[in-house]
């Protein structure tokens, strides 16, 4: 595995046709018996995917809020396809929360916002349509934010875990050096580093002036989530085999719903 190089200020990696890969995860989500729903936010249509009844865990999975990280949508395309969830698995999907982001491969959607900066004071459509969608879905076991990061070098994760469960950060990071390089810097995305690609920010509202995806959901639908941060300046399948081995990890371990 060797580093590309591309990344020179800002993501500068292969594309992917972002539209072709949302079809395909449509596609796919309906072979699986997943419902679909389709909001407008403001003429951009968000997609969802929800697929309950089972009685296991309730998983929610999400991809595509920045639009400079591509394998982010791919990991999860992968993961629609396999269907390999664990036993009784109720799951909402969210296959691409920045639909003009994705297809301009732009972090920031059309409009110049940084929409995973953005859950706590909703300015962009996009992310009131998602809140207001989430707000009538039941409570969460899990979350899992699939994310991408140009200035990485390997792999890396946060965890948001206030009550202390019992996590998988450190199977993650054991099995995704396997096939992907892992970011072990002390300090890395400008935070100290816990253990070896293992980032835990601070949970304290107060201390966040502008909330991403993740401490929104943290706030009101679940108490335990990771980010997951692929290195893009690696090969498209490195990021991708990465992203989706630390997925695979958390999953073989998480807790039922009560």
């Amino acid at each position: 595995m060797q580093r590309l190089g591309r990344n020179q200020g800002g993501y500068h990696g292969d594309r992917i046709d972002s539209a072709a890969v949302v079809a395909g995860m449509r596609r796919d989500a309906a072979r699986c018996g997943f419902m679909e729903e389709v909001v407008d936010a403001d003429g951009i249509e968000l997609v969802f995917f929800k697929r309950v009844g089972g009685g296991g865990p309730r998983l929610y999975l999400s991809a595509g809020i920045h639009g400079d990280e591509p394998a982010a949508l791919l990991a999860l395309a992968e993961l629609l396809r396999r269907d390999a969830w664990p036993l009784g698995a109720e799951l909402w999907i969210c296959p691409c929360l920045n639909p003009t982001g994705c297809a301009r491969t732009t972090r920031e959607n059309a409009a110049g916002v940084d929409q995973n900066r953005d859950y706590l004071h909703g300015r962009s459509p996009e992310v009131r349509a998602h809140i207001a969608w989430l707000e009538r879905q039941p409570r969460f076991d899990l979350h899992l934010c699939l994310h991408e990061d140009w200035e990485s070098h390997g792999f890396y994760l946060y965890e948001v875990n206030p009550d202390g469960l019992p996590t998988a950060s450190e199977a993650v990071i054991e099995a995704v050096r396997e096939v992907c390089p892992v970011d072990t810097g002390a300090i890395v995305d400008g935070r100290e580093s816990a253990l070896p690609g293992i980032l835990r920010p601070p949970l304290d509202p107060a201390s966040r002036p502008e909330w991403p995806e993740a401490f929104w959901i943290l706030q009101n639908k679940t108490r335990l989530g990771y980010t997951l941060e692929g290195p893009s300046d690696w090969p498209m399948e490195v990021r991708v085999n990465g992203l989706v081995r630390a997925v695979e990890v958390i999953l073989a371990g998480i807790p039922r719903a009560s």
